[in-house]
């Protein structure tokens, strides 16, 4: 048998995943992580990454492993020593303390970052944290240089946000002299490889600590917004996925560069050719629990199927912005939720909320095609949200679209898939290793669309949109 590994080193928990060749999953295991988060700033500590990931591995392990990759959150930096371990804590994905840097940032290049370059970004937080001959790394690439023993090449896809330009050359280059202008010396940062490049093997020490075996080789991951599209098989132009966790974020495929004025999409190197344009919207199931505090969510996606199945949608709608300010399908730093319509109860705060993270969605898909993207042809859905049944149906009615729902839509697993396409097409190896568990087919709902129009035009009288 032949078996692959992907590791997902995410916000809350680190989770592996064991594949084998026809993508049958094998085994899985995760074990949890802390953060630290006080106002605007969000860290972690790099060492507990290291021996959840060590402890995860030592559960999935087989001698059958060929190869592992891993994925992590998209623009969580920190600084290593010249041996690649952790010299202070990660400022995470969505740690805002270098936003007053942004300015100084565009200013190096305001051609390259004037539209592109946001605050939460890698490249901000790297200034705020440089200090001597440190050097620049991203979560996945400390877990891997801790497995290899040795500092390792980080990927295109992880690079993108500490400003690595992709469409330079083959596969991107860093901008140099922007670099020297911001006073980063370019030798502090890593080599960067494309997604599956092999960049280290197992080394002897942590074949004990995990039993796999010595010499596996470590191939470049992604970031895990791109290792979930991997996992749901959305590689292909009018193919789409949408991870729907704390928050939203999409992803799809096109052959060509998309330019967006907005600075909202951004887009990361398909591995076989071509792009992954997409973006994160602040938006998402978090809302839930924040809005609704030790509700039972499950009884209440019972008995919101029950209402609209029988009522068809509510008339309110909530847009449910985790914090202050939207990145996606529109950047608006000052942006706040409000609620449209009449919130009776619990049951009707449920759906309102769905809704509005809903039309998120289409209203994304509709700046996406806008913008040159294939229009949508299916629709894969993943992330924690897919347990509801109420919400899987209601974005299928708001999009009109079938959405579907993969087998193994964990991240993890599409890191496995990553790995097994070493030196092939990872389209080609998705096609084989990723299934469809169920199609969930569209219903007509107008009401929806009056909903929807109304969610769009309350965006363009707050300035949201423009």
């Amino acid at each position: 048998m032949v078996a692959w590994i992907g590791v997902d080193l995410g916000t809350q928990s680190v989770r592996a995943v064991l594949a084998g060749d026809d993508g049958t999953v094998l085994a899985h295991t995760a074990r949890p992580l802390t953060s630290t988060r006080t106002g605007d700033r969000h860290e972690q500590d790099p060492h507990e990454w290291i021996t959840a990931v060590e402890n995860v591995l030592a559960e999935v392990a087989t001698p059958e492993v060929r190869g592992l990759a891993i994925c992590s959150t998209s623009g969580t930096v920190l600084l290593t020593d010249r041996a690649g371990r952790p010299a202070g804590p990660a400022l995470m994905y969505d740690d805002a303390r270098a936003a007053a840097i942004l300015p100084k940032v565009v200013a190096a290049d305001p051609g390259r970052w004037a539209t592109s370059m946001q605050p939460t970004w890698a490249l901000p937080k790297i200034l705020w944290l440089a200090r001597g001959d440190h050097l620049v790394a991203h979560s996945a690439d400390v877990v891997a240089a801790d497995l290899a023993g040795h500092p390792v090449a980080t990927d295109t896809s992880h690079a993108l946000k500490t400003g690595y330009d992709l469409t330079v050359g083959p596969i991107g280059a860093w901008p140099v002299e922007a670099y020297e202008r911001l006073g980063l010396a370019p030798d502090l940062l890593p080599e960067v490889v494309l997604p599956g490049t092999e960049i280290g093997r197992v080394s002897a020490a942590k074949a004990k600590v995990t039993g796999l075996p010595e010499g596996t080789p470590i191939l470049a991951g992604m970031t895990d917004g791109c290792a979930a599209q991997l996992a749901a098989g959305a590689l292909s132009p009018g193919a789409w996925n949408s991870v729907l966790g704390t928050t939203l974020v999409l992803k799809g495929v096109t052959k060509d560069l998309i330019e967006d004025p907005t600075g909202a999409v951004y887009s990361h190197r398909h591995p076989d050719g071509g792009w992954l344009p997409g973006g994160a919207s602040n938006t998402g199931a978090g809302a839930l629990t924040t809005m609704l505090p030790g509700a039972d969510l499950e009884a209440l996606d019972r008995a919101a199927t029950e209402l609209t199945d029988t009522d068809g949608p509510i008339g309110a709608t909530i847009y449910p912005l985790t914090k202050r300010g939207e990145r996606f399908p529109f950047v608006a730093p000052d942006a706040e939720g409000f609620e449209l319509g009449e919130i009776q109860d619990d049951l009707h705060r449920y759906i309102a909320v769905q809704q509005g993270v809903a039309f998120v969605e289409r209203l994304a898909f509709d700046h996406l095609v806008r913008l040159g993207a294939e229009p949508l042809r299916s629709v894969s859905l993943t992330g924690g949200a897919v347990r509801s049944d109420h919400w899987n149906q209601l974005r299928a009615d708001v999009l009109g679209v079938p959405v579907e729902l993969p087998a193994a839509p964990d991240p993890a697993f599409g890191m496995a898939v990553l790995a097994a396409s070493a030196g092939t097409s990872v389209t080609e190896t998705a096609g084989r290793m990723v299934r469809v568990a169920r199609v969930i087919e569209p219903r007509s709902r107008p009401r929806l669309d009056e909903l929807y129009s109304a969610f769009v035009a309350e965006l363009e009288t707050r300035g949201y949109l423009r």
